[in-house]
């Protein structure tokens, strides 16, 4: 391997480290779990393996499927994602994103007396913990909730796509990508078992922090999302040569 070779794959390895880090953040990666380590009492870590487990699992899958989306359709994509029609969808679709996310507020929330909407799945979320197989659909819910904004998660499977690499290589680092995405929060389980006292006034004042400001994080992602994805529609259709 030429040090051409080693020093792209340093950077791909170092760029899909970055994005899972990143998607780390999420709702379902971070905020989920540290709900289930702040219920009173010993902490279920059976339960929050569980719900680890099946997070990285769902997001494994779900990339699998998109990979192998990616490497089959990409000519017939490309086709389609070039037409006019395409980009007005894609116009629309940016804009309703762009749209709904001013409703994601957390200060407004709070004047108008309005619980954040996280909190009412924190009260789901603490309904579903009592089971094995109630965390393991929790996992699948949050999953299915936040793929669609997560974006750094569907850069990463559109990175690996565009290297051409083998299948087997791809899943492998998809694997890597999603053990990633867990290992903070795994973290913080290991912690909260070895270090219980010391670690709880931190899991509490992150449990606070994410749920005042919750509501306008996604607002933000979403926004974001919807204002990037309308611009490329918009450069296509107003802008284009």
């Amino acid at each position: 391997m030429t040090a051409e070779h080693r020093a792209m794959d340093l950077a791909l390895l170092g760029t899909l480290a970055v994005l899972a880090l990143v998607d780390s953040t999420s709702l379902g990666t971070l905020v989920v779990p540290l709900w289930l380590l702040t219920v009173p009492g010993r902490p279920p870590v059976r339960r929050l393996l569980v719900y680890l487990l099946s997070i990285a699992a769902f997001y494994f899958v779900v990339g699998l499927v998109l990979m192998s989306a990616g490497r089959s359709g990409a000519a017939a994509l490309a086709r389609w994602s070039d037409t006019t029609a395409w980009h007005w969808a894609q116009l629309s679709v940016g804009a309703a994103l762009f749209a709904v996310s001013w409703r994601f507020d957390s200060g407004k929330a709070r004047v108008a007396g309005r619980g954040s909407r996280l909190r009412h799945w924190r009260c789901r979320a603490l309904e579903r913990q009592r089971t094995a197989s109630g965390v393991a659909v929790l996992a699948l819910g949050a999953g299915t909730v936040e793929v669609a904004t997560m974006l750094p998660y569907l850069a990463a499977i559109g990175t690996i796509v565009a290297t051409g690499l083998p299948a087997a290589t791809g899943a492998g680092l998809l694997a890597g990508y999603c053990a990633v995405m867990v290992l903070p929060a795994l973290l913080l389980v290991v912690g909260r078992l070895v270090v219980h006292r010391r670690i709880e006034p931190l899991l509490r004042r992150l449990d606070e922090f994410t749920a005042r400001h919750a509501d306008s994080a996604l607002g933000w992602v979403l926004g974001i999302a919807g204002f990037l994805i309308a611009r490329d529609a918009a450069a296509a259709l107003f802008f284009a040569d």
